[in-house]
């Protein structure tokens, strides 16, 4: 029930795992080694960003974004989640195929999927790799996304505070995407 209007809210449930996965993909600034301008002064912030990456455009350092491709099952919220390189249509095939396989390991059969309507859900590849394994796709309405309200949530810490999703190595000596 809505407190202040005293309406009721109509919210769905589903009634078994798999019968909806929502995907979606946060892009998120990669900080330099050694950590950037906002928590030093920015001279010595210009000197890390400049020993982080060989890459150069025009002279200066880009360091570029990484892609947090995730995945959400509605009943369960088994999460499955994975830092990549880009937001392209291969990339996101591939990622549905190790999500999948993921949710297969653990008993989840997949049904439909939920996206919105980025470029790289709705390529012909990433049909493909749905249909080819019998699973729906359904799509949000355009500018709506609380329609897929899961995996949006779930990223939300992400736009809100970015310095909480900072990339962090798992061990100091990880390599680095």
């Amino acid at each position: 029930m809505d407190r202040p209007t005293g309406q009721i809210i109509r919210r769905y449930e589903r009634s078994r795992p798999g019968e909806l996965v929502h995907v979606d993909i946060k892009k998120l600034g990669n900080i330099p080694d050694g950590g950037g301008h906002r928590i030093m002064p920015r001279q010595q912030a210009a000197g890390n960003r400049q020993a982080t990456t060989d890459a150069r455009r025009g002279g200066s350092p880009v360091i570029g974004y990484s892609f947090v491709h995730t995945a959400v099952d509605d009943y369960s919220r088994l999460v499955y989640s994975e830092v990549l390189t880009d937001e392209r249509k291969e990339t996101a095939a591939s990622f549905w195929q190790r999500a999948h396989t993921f949710f297969a390991e653990h008993g989840i059969t997949v049904e439909r999927v939920l996206t919105d309507n980025g470029s790289c859900y709705r390529s012909r590849l990433f049909g493909q790799a749905l249909s080819a394994a019998g699973i729906v796709h359904k799509r949000t309405r355009p500018y709506r996304p609380q329609t897929n309200g899961k995996v949006e949530r779930l990223l939300a810490p992400c736009s809100t505070n970015g310095r909480t999703c900072a990339r962090t190595p798992a061990t100091p000596n990880a390599p680095k995407p």
